[in-house]
This record gives C-alpha cells, sequence and structure tokens, in this order.
C-alpha cells in the first residue's frame, strides 16, 4: 500500500490506500488555475444558453463587449484585451464582420493595421442581450451576495495587479 504525504500547501491528506504518484505539490483540487477555470466554467454556464440564444460563442461576445467599451482599437490590442490568439482571432472578426456586427477600417497613420469598431447592428444585438446578461448577473449577485461578488472582484484584481508586478520585477532584473 502506497501512502501520499500530507499535503503541505492546505493540510489535506490523502485517503489512505491512495495509488495516486508521489508528487511534492499541491492536490490537484486545490491548484488556483483550476479553482479559477472551474469557477469560470461555472459562472459561464449561466451565460452561454443566452449567448447560444442570440447566436453567439463565448469568444464572440467577449470581443463584442471590449468593443462597446471603446470606439475604436487595433486588431492586436483586441487580441490583448479579450485574450484570444491572434489567429483566432482573425477568424472570428471575419465572421462577425460577415454579421455586420463590426467595422473594420484601415488605421490612418499605418495602412498595415487595422482598427475595428462595433457597428449599429452590434450594439442593437448586445442591446437584446443585456436584460438577460444582467439578469443573470442578478441571480449570480443574489447566490453569492453583493459584498462577497464585490470582494472577489477586488481581489481578483488585486491578484493580477500583484502578479503583473512579479512579471515587471522579473522581466526588469532580467535586462540588467
Amino acid at each position: 500500500m502506497v501512502k501520499r504525504p500530507a499535503d503541505p500547501a492546505n493540510g489535506n491528506a490523502p485517503a489512505a490506500g491512495s495509488t495516486a504518484r508521489q508528487v511534492p505539490m499541491r492536490d490537484f483540487s486545490r491548484s488556483l488555475p483550476m479553482s479559477l477555470l472551474r469557477a469560470r466554467e461555472a459562472v459561464m454556464r449561466q451565460f452561454r444558453p443566452s449567448l447560444r440564444e442570440h447566436g453567439l460563442t463565448e469568444q464572440q461576445w467577449r470581443i463584442l463587449r471590449a468593443l462597446a467599451a471603446i470606439e475604436a482599437v487595433e486588431v492586436t490590442e483586441l487580441a490583448r484585451t479579450a485574450f484570444l490568439l491572434g489567429p483566432s482571432l482573425s477568424r472570428i472578426l471575419r465572421d462577425l464582420e460577415a454579421r455586420n456586427l463590426i467595422e473594420r477600417k484601415t488605421a490612418k497613420a499605418d495602412q498595415r493595421r487595422s482598427m475595428v469598431s462595433i457597428s449599429k447592428e452590434g450594439v442593437k444585438l448586445m442591446a437584446s442581450v443585456a436584460p438577460t446578461s444582467e439578469a443573470i448577473y442578478a441571480e449570480i449577485t443574489r447566490r453569492f451576495g453583493a459584498r462577497k461578488l464585490a470582494e472577489l472582484q477586488d481581489m481578483l484584481g488585486a491578484l493580477e495587479q500583484s502578479l503583473a508586478e512579479l512579471g515587471s520585477a522579473e522581466e526588469a532584473s532580467a535586462e540588467e
């Protein structure tokens, strides 16, 4: 019988008789990336039916949401904002453009670059999705609690910021 040592990160010991490989890491269930992915999936499970009803994928909605907050953006900046890889973004933009939900124009400063903005049709579509989206947010808030939800968003922002600063510090010391 193989016994795994207790998980020092969270104090949980594996079940006796566990045949899992001994790896000096926290339990998979306590992995921060997996916890974030599980939470994201639980949230998106609430929104997907409405998006499907309006003929949108999660990625298309992310792009429309990002574009609704700004007048126009260069494609590479949109990829960063929406957390999408360039090839995926290109395909999605083609689909959204074919549906007249976005508009693309050549950047005045650099003819090789393209600027993207939401179209009037895109704004109309967002307006039709918005009531359902806000109702879903209200239900999430009711179930989880407004204070806890606000704290969670603050904590996630703080985590993102602290890790961004860590990345910047590591990059700066590597350049020296």
